[in-house]
């Protein structure tokens, strides 16, 4: 009896051994979503423009693609209004919980400068760069500027005589054309026509240029009906390979319209990595790639410390440009 109990207790104590090996080896390598249960719900991905645009359909392609990664559904929202304004003080309010996301472009720039919101670019965090494009300078494909400088030449002839359509009063496009203008030294008159009028401005003759997103600028390029005369990029652009940056010009003008993701200030280190390494993977996804090849943004992710260096640099720039320009009026504490 008493070697049926021994018996029993030693296949009882392996058992046990081996039930609590196999539970230790899963604690220390559990699936990534068990570590903190993140994500366990959907998140808002804020777009800070309307429905329709570039920034609207580059931005709902990646949430679809970062859900894929996640597991879990990223659902896109259209907040409009400010210049980016409404989104980045919704998202800067939200709860720093990772289920928020600030879809951000150099409006979180422009719109801090311009003081449409309280606070800087800074106030929120970010979780690093998707891609970037140029905002060429284009006329109408019948235009008599076949050149950048034939426009420049002109301009200078004819100051404040000719107008230069842009999205909106202190956007990028915006902020861009002053840059140009600048650089050149050319005087015109900049009209904010918006960004659905922005393009139809040109063609009806309302403006005579205009400075706009490449996405935005394509799809009438390739029709033949706008022509793009230069980029303020630092060089050219793949899917335009014969439009000068304006550098190579000899007119110092760089800014481009750069895309990524924000949160709310406070959101723990872990989702941040997380989002970012959905981010990154969303980004180079076979259907972003095929998108960017189509409308001319390039994808270039950048982590975080990158980004901020980045945010850093442009932020300083686009201060200089709305200050010379008397455009600036930074709500918040220097």
């Amino acid at each position: 009896m008493m070697e049926v109990d021994d018996a029993m207790k030693h296949h009882l104590s392996r058992r046990t051994a081996l039930v609590l090996g196999a539970v230790a080896l899963l604690g220390l390598a559990p699936p990534a979503a068990a570590q903190d249960g993140y994500p366990s719900k959907s998140i808002q991905f804020i777009i800070p423009f309307a429905a329709g645009g570039g920034a609207d359909i580059e931005g709902r392609l990646l949430a679809k693609e970062m859900s894929k990664v996640l597991g879990a559904d990223i659902v896109p929202i259209n907040k409009p209004g400010g210049g980016g304004a409404v989104t980045y003080a919704h998202v800067k309010n939200a709860k720093p919980d990772g289920y928020t996301l600030a879809w951000n472009s150099t409006s979180i720039l422009t719109s801090t400068n311009l003081g449409n919101v309280p606070f800087k670019q800074d106030a929120l965090d970010h979780i690093g760069r998707v891609e970037w494009q140029p905002m060429p300078f284009a006329v109408k494909a019948d235009a008599k500027w076949k050149t950048f400088q034939d426009f420049v030449a002109d301009c200078r002839a004819k100051p404040k005589t000719y107008k230069v359509a842009n999205s909106g009063a202190g956007s990028a496009t915006h902020v861009a054309a002053i840059a140009l203008m600048e650089a050149v030294d050319c005087e015109v008159v900049h009209l904010p026509v918006g960004v659905k009028r922005r393009n139809a401005s040109v063609l009806s003759g309302e403006a005579d240029a205009m400075v706009a997103p490449l996405t935005g600028a394509i799809n009438l390029t390739k029709g033949k009906k706008l022509r793009l005369l230069a980029i303020p990029s630092a060089e050219r652009n793949p899917v335009v390979p014969d439009v000068p940056t304006a550098k190579e010009l000899g007119f110092d003008a760089t800014l481009d319209l750069f895309r990524g993701l924000s949160v709310p200030k406070g959101t723990p280190s872990k989702i941040k990595a997380k989002l970012a390494k959905a981010m990154t993977a969303a980004a180079k996804s076979k259907a972003f790639q095929d998108l960017a090849g189509k409308s001319g943004f390039t994808i270039d992710p950048l982590p975080v410390a990158d980004f901020e260096r980045l945010l850093n640099v442009e932020d300083a720039k686009v201060k200089r440009i709305m200050q010379s320009a008397g455009l600036y009026q930074s709500k918040a504490a220097e």
